[in-house]
Protein backbone atom coordinates (compact mmCIF):
# COMPACT_ATOMS: atom_id res chain seq x y z
CA UNK A 1 0.00 0.00 0.00
CA UNK A 2 2.69 2.49 1.01
CA UNK A 3 4.87 1.38 -1.92
CA UNK A 4 2.03 2.03 -4.37
CA UNK A 5 1.28 5.41 -2.79
CA UNK A 6 4.94 6.40 -3.07
CA UNK A 7 5.08 5.36 -6.73
CA UNK A 8 1.87 7.25 -7.46
CA UNK A 9 3.18 10.42 -5.81
CA UNK A 10 6.47 10.15 -7.71
CA UNK A 11 4.77 9.66 -11.08
CA UNK A 12 2.32 12.45 -10.27
CA UNK A 13 5.17 14.84 -9.50
CA UNK A 14 7.07 13.94 -12.67
CA UNK A 15 3.96 14.15 -14.84
CA UNK A 16 2.78 17.47 -13.46
CA UNK A 17 6.26 19.01 -13.50
CA UNK A 18 6.38 18.66 -17.28
CA UNK A 19 2.92 20.13 -17.76
CA UNK A 20 3.03 23.56 -16.11
CA UNK A 21 0.39 24.97 -18.43
CA UNK A 22 -2.25 22.41 -17.48
CA UNK A 23 -3.21 24.33 -14.32
CA UNK A 24 -4.14 27.34 -16.46
CA UNK A 25 -6.49 25.20 -18.55
CA UNK A 26 -8.45 23.86 -15.57
CA UNK A 27 -11.66 25.91 -15.44
CA UNK A 28 -13.07 24.38 -12.25
CA UNK A 29 -13.62 26.70 -9.29
CA UNK A 30 -11.49 26.42 -6.16
CA UNK A 31 -14.06 24.29 -4.35
CA UNK A 32 -14.25 21.64 -7.06
CA UNK A 33 -10.47 21.68 -7.32
CA UNK A 34 -10.28 20.91 -3.59
CA UNK A 35 -12.79 18.11 -3.97
CA UNK A 36 -10.73 16.70 -6.83
CA UNK A 37 -7.56 16.93 -4.75
CA UNK A 38 -9.26 14.86 -2.03
CA UNK A 39 -10.47 12.26 -4.53
CA UNK A 40 -8.73 9.54 -6.54
CA UNK A 41 -7.78 12.26 -9.03
CA UNK A 42 -5.69 13.82 -6.28
CA UNK A 43 -3.72 10.58 -5.92
CA UNK A 44 -2.62 10.86 -9.56
CA UNK A 45 -2.45 14.62 -10.16
CA UNK A 46 -2.02 15.95 -6.65
CA UNK A 47 0.98 18.17 -7.41
CA UNK A 48 -0.80 19.96 -10.25
CA UNK A 49 -4.09 20.29 -8.40
CA UNK A 50 -2.40 21.67 -5.28
CA UNK A 51 -0.46 24.19 -7.37
CA UNK A 52 -3.67 25.30 -9.04
CA UNK A 53 -5.59 25.63 -5.75
CA UNK A 54 -2.84 27.74 -4.18
CA UNK A 55 -2.63 29.95 -7.27
CA UNK A 56 -6.41 30.44 -7.29
CA UNK A 57 -6.42 31.22 -3.57
CA UNK A 58 -3.79 33.94 -3.95
CA UNK A 59 -6.06 35.76 -6.43
CA UNK A 60 -9.17 35.74 -4.19
CA UNK A 61 -10.68 38.86 -2.67
CA UNK A 62 -11.26 39.04 1.08
CA UNK A 63 -14.91 38.07 0.67
CA UNK A 64 -13.91 35.10 -1.49
CA UNK A 65 -11.25 34.04 1.03
CA UNK A 66 -13.89 34.15 3.76
CA UNK A 67 -16.15 31.93 1.65
CA UNK A 68 -13.24 29.53 1.09
CA UNK A 69 -12.55 29.23 4.84
CA UNK A 70 -16.28 28.70 5.47
CA UNK A 71 -16.13 25.90 2.90
CA UNK A 72 -13.26 24.31 4.85
CA UNK A 73 -15.19 24.84 8.08
CA UNK A 74 -18.37 23.11 6.91
CA UNK A 75 -17.80 20.74 4.00
CA UNK A 76 -14.37 19.59 5.19
CA UNK A 77 -15.63 18.83 8.73
CA UNK A 78 -15.73 15.32 10.21
CA UNK A 79 -18.97 13.33 10.39
CA UNK A 80 -19.98 13.77 14.05
CA UNK A 81 -22.81 11.22 13.91
CA UNK A 82 -20.59 8.55 12.37
CA UNK A 83 -17.84 9.37 14.88
CA UNK A 84 -20.23 8.89 17.80
CA UNK A 85 -21.37 5.56 16.36
CA UNK A 86 -17.81 4.33 15.90
CA UNK A 87 -16.81 5.48 19.40
CA UNK A 88 -19.69 3.48 20.90
CA UNK A 89 -18.75 0.40 18.84
CA UNK A 90 -15.09 0.73 19.83
CA UNK A 91 -15.97 1.05 23.52
CA UNK A 92 -17.86 -2.23 23.23
CA UNK A 93 -15.29 -4.07 21.05
CA UNK A 94 -11.93 -2.28 20.67
CA UNK A 95 -10.67 -4.04 17.57
CA UNK A 96 -7.79 -2.82 15.41
CA UNK A 97 -10.02 -2.26 12.38
CA UNK A 98 -12.45 -0.16 14.42
CA UNK A 99 -9.55 1.82 15.85
CA UNK A 100 -8.27 2.62 12.38
CA UNK A 101 -11.69 3.71 11.17
CA UNK A 102 -12.33 5.71 14.34
CA UNK A 103 -9.08 7.69 14.10
CA UNK A 104 -9.61 8.38 10.39
CA UNK A 105 -13.17 9.57 10.99
CA UNK A 106 -12.12 11.75 13.94
CA UNK A 107 -9.73 13.78 11.78
CA UNK A 108 -11.44 16.65 9.91
CA UNK A 109 -11.00 16.26 6.15
CA UNK A 110 -9.50 19.76 5.94
CA UNK A 111 -6.37 18.45 7.66
CA UNK A 112 -5.78 15.99 4.83
CA UNK A 113 -6.61 18.71 2.32
CA UNK A 114 -3.94 20.97 3.82
CA UNK A 115 -1.42 18.10 3.72
CA UNK A 116 -2.13 17.59 0.03
CA UNK A 117 -1.90 21.31 -0.63
CA UNK A 118 1.59 21.20 0.86
CA UNK A 119 3.01 19.12 -2.02
CA UNK A 120 4.44 21.80 -4.39
CA UNK A 121 7.73 23.54 -3.71
CA UNK A 122 7.08 26.68 -1.68
CA UNK A 123 3.62 25.52 -0.61
CA UNK A 124 4.48 25.65 3.10
CA UNK A 125 5.09 29.39 2.89
CA UNK A 126 1.79 29.77 1.03
CA UNK A 127 -0.09 27.94 3.78
CA UNK A 128 1.61 30.07 6.46
CA UNK A 129 0.46 33.16 4.53
CA UNK A 130 -3.02 31.64 4.24
CA UNK A 131 -3.20 31.45 8.02
CA UNK A 132 -2.48 35.18 8.26
CA UNK A 133 -5.74 35.72 6.33
CA UNK A 134 -7.55 33.19 8.51
CA UNK A 135 -6.45 34.90 11.73
CA UNK A 136 -7.61 38.26 10.42
CA UNK A 137 -10.99 37.03 9.18
CA UNK A 138 -11.72 34.85 12.22
CA UNK A 139 -11.78 37.94 14.46
CA UNK A 140 -15.25 38.69 13.05
CA UNK A 141 -16.13 35.04 12.40
CA UNK A 142 -15.22 33.07 15.56
CA UNK A 143 -16.71 29.86 14.12
CA UNK A 144 -13.61 29.68 11.88
CA UNK A 145 -11.43 29.02 14.92
CA UNK A 146 -11.88 25.28 14.60
CA UNK A 147 -10.36 25.47 11.11
CA UNK A 148 -7.56 27.55 12.62
CA UNK A 149 -7.03 24.87 15.28
CA UNK A 150 -6.54 22.26 12.57
CA UNK A 151 -4.10 24.50 10.72
CA UNK A 152 -2.11 25.09 13.92
CA UNK A 153 -2.05 21.34 14.57
CA UNK A 154 -0.39 20.74 11.20
CA UNK A 155 1.96 23.72 11.37
CA UNK A 156 3.22 22.58 14.78
CA UNK A 157 4.16 19.22 13.31
CA UNK A 158 5.73 20.78 10.21
CA UNK A 159 7.71 23.30 12.29
CA UNK A 160 8.81 21.09 15.16
CA UNK A 161 12.32 21.33 16.56
CA UNK A 162 13.63 18.50 14.41
CA UNK A 163 13.16 20.61 11.27
CA UNK A 164 14.46 23.95 12.59
CA UNK A 165 17.94 25.13 11.64
CA UNK A 166 19.83 27.64 13.80
CA UNK A 167 21.98 30.08 11.84
CA UNK A 168 24.09 33.00 12.99
CA UNK A 169 23.21 36.25 11.22
CA UNK A 170 26.29 38.33 10.52
CA UNK A 171 27.29 41.27 8.37
CA UNK A 172 28.27 38.70 5.71
CA UNK A 173 24.77 37.16 5.59
CA UNK A 174 23.06 37.63 2.18
CA UNK A 175 21.36 41.00 1.82
CA UNK A 176 17.95 39.42 1.10
CA UNK A 177 17.95 37.99 4.63
CA UNK A 178 19.42 41.13 6.25
CA UNK A 179 16.59 43.12 4.68
CA UNK A 180 14.11 40.86 6.46
CA UNK A 181 15.90 41.22 9.80
CA UNK A 182 15.46 44.99 9.45
CA UNK A 183 11.80 44.61 8.48
CA UNK A 184 10.90 42.07 11.19
CA UNK A 185 12.68 43.75 14.15
CA UNK A 186 9.77 44.24 16.55
CA UNK A 187 11.38 45.48 19.77
CA UNK A 188 14.03 48.08 18.94
CA UNK A 189 13.59 49.48 15.45
CA UNK A 190 16.59 49.26 13.11
CA UNK A 191 16.77 52.67 11.48
CA UNK A 192 19.16 52.06 8.59
CA UNK A 193 22.04 49.89 7.37
CA UNK A 194 24.50 51.70 9.67
CA UNK A 195 22.30 50.82 12.63
CA UNK A 196 22.13 47.20 11.46
CA UNK A 197 25.92 47.10 11.08
CA UNK A 198 26.36 48.26 14.70
CA UNK A 199 24.23 45.29 15.80
CA UNK A 200 26.00 42.65 13.71
CA UNK A 201 29.59 43.62 12.95
CA UNK A 202 31.35 44.46 16.29
CA UNK A 203 33.05 41.56 18.12
CA UNK A 204 30.67 41.91 21.09
CA UNK A 205 27.47 41.51 19.09
CA UNK A 206 25.66 38.38 17.89
CA UNK A 207 22.39 37.55 16.15
CA UNK A 208 20.86 34.10 15.72
CA UNK A 209 17.77 32.97 13.83
CA UNK A 210 15.76 29.82 13.28
CA UNK A 211 15.01 28.80 9.69
CA UNK A 212 12.93 26.01 8.18
CA UNK A 213 14.16 24.02 5.13
CA UNK A 214 10.95 24.77 3.22
CA UNK A 215 11.41 28.54 3.81
CA UNK A 216 15.20 28.98 3.61
CA UNK A 217 15.12 32.75 3.05
CA UNK A 218 12.53 33.50 5.73
CA UNK A 219 13.66 33.74 9.37
CA UNK A 220 11.04 32.37 11.75
CA UNK A 221 12.36 34.10 14.87
CA UNK A 222 15.64 35.83 15.72
CA UNK A 223 17.40 37.07 18.82
CA UNK A 224 19.93 39.89 19.08
CA UNK A 225 22.67 39.43 21.69
CA UNK A 226 25.09 41.89 23.30
CA UNK A 227 28.22 40.63 25.05
CA UNK A 228 29.03 42.81 28.08
CA UNK A 229 31.13 42.84 31.24
CA UNK A 230 28.15 43.57 33.55
CA UNK A 231 24.38 43.16 33.57
CA UNK A 232 23.13 46.23 31.65
CA UNK A 233 20.41 48.59 32.81
CA UNK A 234 19.84 50.72 29.72
CA UNK A 235 19.12 49.83 26.12
CA UNK A 236 20.07 53.39 25.21
CA UNK A 237 23.64 52.70 26.32
CA UNK A 238 23.62 49.20 24.87
CA UNK A 239 22.75 50.51 21.40
CA UNK A 240 24.63 53.82 21.64
CA UNK A 241 26.48 54.86 18.48
CA UNK A 242 29.43 56.11 20.54
CA UNK A 243 29.99 53.04 22.70
CA UNK A 244 33.35 51.27 22.71
CA UNK A 245 33.12 47.57 21.73
CA UNK A 246 34.86 44.95 23.85
CA UNK A 247 36.44 41.70 22.73
CA UNK A 248 34.35 38.56 23.10
CA UNK A 249 37.00 37.11 25.41
CA UNK A 250 36.41 39.94 27.92
CA UNK A 251 32.64 39.36 28.09
CA UNK A 252 31.11 37.93 31.24
CA UNK A 253 27.41 38.48 30.40
CA UNK A 254 25.36 37.59 27.33
CA UNK A 255 22.35 39.90 27.00
CA UNK A 256 19.31 38.95 24.92
CA UNK A 257 17.99 42.42 24.21
CA UNK A 258 15.58 41.76 21.34
CA UNK A 259 13.57 38.68 20.34
CA UNK A 260 11.38 39.07 17.25
CA UNK A 261 8.87 36.61 15.82
CA UNK A 262 8.83 37.03 12.06
CA UNK A 263 5.87 35.03 10.72
CA UNK A 264 2.36 36.12 11.73
CA UNK A 265 1.05 32.92 10.21
CA UNK A 266 2.92 30.96 12.91
CA UNK A 267 1.31 32.85 15.79
CA UNK A 268 0.77 30.46 18.69
CA UNK A 269 3.62 28.18 17.65
CA UNK A 270 6.41 28.99 20.07
CA UNK A 271 10.07 28.95 19.06
CA UNK A 272 11.45 31.39 21.62
CA UNK A 273 12.19 28.89 24.37
CA UNK A 274 14.08 26.60 21.98
CA UNK A 275 15.94 29.53 20.46
CA UNK A 276 17.17 30.94 23.77
CA UNK A 277 18.30 27.55 25.06
CA UNK A 278 20.18 26.71 21.89
CA UNK A 279 21.82 30.14 21.70
CA UNK A 280 22.94 29.76 25.34
CA UNK A 281 24.52 26.43 24.39
CA UNK A 282 26.21 27.92 21.30
CA UNK A 283 27.62 30.92 23.17
CA UNK A 284 28.80 28.78 26.09
CA UNK A 285 30.86 26.70 23.69
CA UNK A 286 32.22 29.74 21.85
CA UNK A 287 33.04 32.01 24.82
CA UNK A 288 34.37 30.25 27.90
CA UNK A 289 34.25 33.32 30.15
CA UNK A 290 30.48 33.86 30.08
CA UNK A 291 28.99 33.72 33.57
CA UNK A 292 25.43 35.06 33.15
CA UNK A 293 22.71 34.97 30.54
CA UNK A 294 20.12 37.72 30.95
CA UNK A 295 17.61 39.67 28.94
CA UNK A 296 17.06 43.40 28.81
CA UNK A 297 13.35 43.34 28.21
CA UNK A 298 10.52 45.84 27.75
CA UNK A 299 7.54 45.95 30.13
CA UNK A 300 4.81 46.56 27.54
CA UNK A 301 1.73 46.67 29.78
CA UNK A 302 3.07 48.79 32.64
CA UNK A 303 1.60 52.20 31.81
CA UNK A 304 -1.79 50.68 30.92
CA UNK A 305 -1.82 48.98 34.33
CA UNK A 306 -0.77 52.22 36.07
CA UNK A 307 -3.70 54.07 34.47
CA UNK A 308 -6.04 51.47 35.95
CA UNK A 309 -4.83 52.11 39.52
CA UNK A 310 -7.45 54.77 40.21
CA UNK A 311 -6.38 57.43 42.69
CA UNK A 312 -2.92 55.92 43.35
CA UNK A 313 -0.75 59.03 43.68
CA UNK A 314 2.51 57.24 42.84
CA UNK A 315 1.00 55.81 39.66
CA UNK A 316 -0.22 59.26 38.61
CA UNK A 317 3.19 60.78 39.32
CA UNK A 318 4.88 58.14 37.15
CA UNK A 319 2.47 58.77 34.29
CA UNK A 320 3.04 62.54 34.62
CA UNK A 321 6.80 62.03 34.56
CA UNK A 322 7.34 63.43 38.08
CA UNK A 323 8.13 60.26 40.06
CA UNK A 324 11.66 59.40 41.25
CA UNK A 325 13.31 56.32 39.68
CA UNK A 326 12.87 54.20 42.81
CA UNK A 327 9.09 54.66 42.71
CA UNK A 328 8.96 53.61 39.06
CA UNK A 329 11.01 50.47 39.79
CA UNK A 330 8.84 49.62 42.80
CA UNK A 331 5.63 49.91 40.79
CA UNK A 332 7.16 47.90 37.95
CA UNK A 333 8.10 45.14 40.41
CA UNK A 334 4.58 45.11 41.81
CA UNK A 335 3.16 44.90 38.30
CA UNK A 336 5.40 42.01 37.24
CA UNK A 337 4.93 39.95 40.42
CA UNK A 338 1.33 40.70 41.35
CA UNK A 339 -0.75 41.85 38.34
CA UNK A 340 -2.69 38.90 36.93
CA UNK A 341 -5.10 38.04 34.16
CA UNK A 342 -8.40 36.32 34.90
CA UNK A 343 -6.71 32.92 34.47
CA UNK A 344 -4.08 33.72 37.10
CA UNK A 345 -1.25 34.19 34.59
CA UNK A 346 0.93 37.34 34.80
CA UNK A 347 -0.64 40.28 33.05
CA UNK A 348 2.55 41.20 31.21
CA UNK A 349 3.04 39.16 27.98
CA UNK A 350 6.86 39.35 28.02
CA UNK A 351 6.86 38.18 31.65
CA UNK A 352 4.65 35.22 30.74
CA UNK A 353 7.08 34.22 28.01
CA UNK A 354 10.29 34.38 30.08
CA UNK A 355 8.80 33.01 33.30
CA UNK A 356 7.31 30.14 31.31
CA UNK A 357 10.83 29.43 30.05
CA UNK A 358 12.13 29.17 33.62
CA UNK A 359 13.75 32.60 33.92
CA UNK A 360 13.86 34.76 37.06
CA UNK A 361 12.81 38.41 37.38
CA UNK A 362 16.29 39.64 38.21
CA UNK A 363 16.52 43.46 38.24
CA UNK A 364 14.55 46.57 37.29
CA UNK A 365 15.82 49.80 35.78
CA UNK A 366 14.30 53.25 35.38
CA UNK A 367 15.38 55.58 32.55
CA UNK A 368 16.39 52.54 30.52
CA UNK A 369 14.55 53.21 27.25
CA UNK A 370 14.12 56.80 26.05
CA UNK A 371 12.43 55.84 22.76
CA UNK A 372 8.86 56.95 22.14
CA UNK A 373 7.68 53.36 22.38
CA UNK A 374 9.61 52.74 25.60
CA UNK A 375 8.13 55.83 27.22
CA UNK A 376 4.62 54.99 26.05
CA UNK A 377 4.55 51.40 27.26
CA UNK A 378 6.60 51.52 30.46
CA UNK A 379 7.62 55.12 31.20
CA UNK A 380 11.15 54.09 30.17
CA UNK A 381 11.51 51.17 32.63
CA UNK A 382 13.04 47.84 31.61
CA UNK A 383 13.69 44.51 33.31
CA UNK A 384 16.41 41.85 33.32
CA UNK A 385 15.24 38.23 33.29
CA UNK A 386 18.00 35.86 34.40
CA UNK A 387 18.48 32.47 32.73
CA UNK A 388 20.41 30.42 35.27
CA UNK A 389 20.64 27.01 33.65
CA UNK A 390 20.86 25.29 37.03
CA UNK A 391 17.46 26.72 38.01
CA UNK A 392 15.43 27.07 34.80
CA UNK A 393 13.83 23.62 34.94
CA UNK A 394 12.71 24.00 38.55
CA UNK A 395 11.53 27.58 37.93
CA UNK A 396 9.54 26.41 34.92
CA UNK A 397 7.84 23.62 36.87
CA UNK A 398 7.00 25.91 39.79
CA UNK A 399 5.52 28.49 37.44
CA UNK A 400 3.64 26.01 35.24
CA UNK A 401 2.23 23.88 38.06
CA UNK A 402 1.77 26.38 40.88
CA UNK A 403 1.95 29.83 39.30
CA UNK A 404 5.01 30.67 41.41
CA UNK A 405 7.14 33.49 39.99
CA UNK A 406 10.92 33.24 40.44
CA UNK A 407 12.32 36.64 41.44
CA UNK A 408 15.43 37.99 43.10
CA UNK A 409 15.30 39.33 46.67
CA UNK A 410 15.86 42.85 45.35
CA UNK A 411 12.81 42.68 43.08
CA UNK A 412 10.64 41.18 45.83
CA UNK A 413 11.71 43.95 48.20
CA UNK A 414 10.77 46.55 45.57
CA UNK A 415 7.33 44.98 45.10
CA UNK A 416 6.75 44.99 48.88
CA UNK A 417 7.71 48.66 49.04
CA UNK A 418 5.15 49.47 46.35
CA UNK A 419 2.31 47.84 48.31
CA UNK A 420 1.24 49.95 51.27
CA UNK A 421 0.61 48.07 54.50
CA UNK A 422 -3.09 47.97 55.30
CA UNK A 423 -3.75 49.99 58.49
CA UNK A 424 -4.83 47.94 61.47
CA UNK A 425 -8.42 48.15 62.67
CA UNK A 426 -8.70 50.31 65.79
CA UNK A 427 -9.09 48.33 69.00
CA UNK A 428 -12.48 48.79 70.59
Amino acid sequence: MQRNRFLGDLLSHLFDRHNPERSKDDTRDIYNLCRALMSAEGEVSGYRLATTVLARYSALTDDEKLAFFQFLNSEMEFDAARLAELAADYAFAPTDSLYQELTQTAEPRRQELLRRLNQPMGATANIVAMRVDLLRLSRDHPDLKRTDSDMVHLLRSWFNRGFLVLKQISWDTPARILDKIVAYEAVHQINDWDDLRRRLYPPDRRCFAFFHPSMPDEPLIFVEVALTTDVPGSVDLLLSEGRTPISAEDARVAVFYSISNCQKGLTGISFGNLLIKQVVAELSLEIAGLEKFVTLSPIPGLTTWLRAQGDDQTARAILDGHAPPEDLCAKAASYLLEAERADGQPLDPVARFHLGNGAEVHALHANADSSANGQAQSAGAMVNYLYDLSDTEQNHESFALHGKIAASRTVRALASAATPTKPKEPVT
